[in-house]
């Protein structure tokens, strides 16, 4: 065990045969901020509207009729507003998982708008289950149970979200189903 530290002392120590190990470090230093810094760029590029409508045209038409683009606030979501999580760690995660989506559209798979009306229903279910398996964690970045007033909401809104506040079995994409986007064939699925 001594051997082995003393052997590592010597690599440590000694210096290399062309550079100095004070060059070295400072040249990764470097060479880690750049890294650093262009991989945050790439991913605050790909969070932009213009990445995803590069392949999602025609969903983003449809975003467009609805509240979540033009509302009396002025307050717009876009694309990663609510398909990637702000948090550092879970929206690493969620570019990892987006991954095989940019795949199927680069392999051909989704396409054109009729092969992804074909995988509408299934890409939705996937969408659903991770945003009820995270707490509609990128819905709550905005919308928040506690921050609501219920004043300002129907009567069957108030009642709905006073019953899933309480219970906290409900989270928003069990009653939002198709709130930006048109919902696929729901034939066979309970409760439509």
């Amino acid at each position: 065990m001594i051997e082995l530290f003393k052997r590592y002392w010597r690599t440590i120590s000694t210096p290399s045969k062309y550079f100095s190990l004070g060059f070295l470090s400072l040249g990764g230093f470097v060479m880690g901020i750049i890294f650093w810094g262009g991989f945050n760029t790439a991913m605050e590029l790909t969070n932009t509207e213009t990445f995803c409508i590069s392949c999602h045209e025609n969903i983003y038409q449809e975003l467009q009729s609805t509240i979540h683009f033009t509302n009396r606030s002025g307050v717009r979501a876009i694309c990663s507003s609510c398909h990637v999580p702000h948090e550092w760690t879970d929206k690493i995660a969620r570019k990892m998982q987006a991954s095989k989506e940019v795949w199927a559209w680069v392999t051909g798979t989704i396409d054109t708008p009729e092969k992804f009306e074909a995988r509408r229903r299934a890409l939705a279910e996937h969408e659903w289950h991770r945003l009820k398996a995270n707490n509609s964690l990128e819905c709550r970045n905005c919308h928040e149970f506690d921050h609501m007033d219920f004043t300002w909401q129907s009567s069957r809104a108030v009642q709905q979200h006073s019953t899933a506040l309480a219970s906290g079995e409900k989270t928003c994409i069990d009653c939002h189903k198709g709130i930006a986007h048109k919902l696929p064939d729901m034939y066979g699925v309970q409760g439509f």
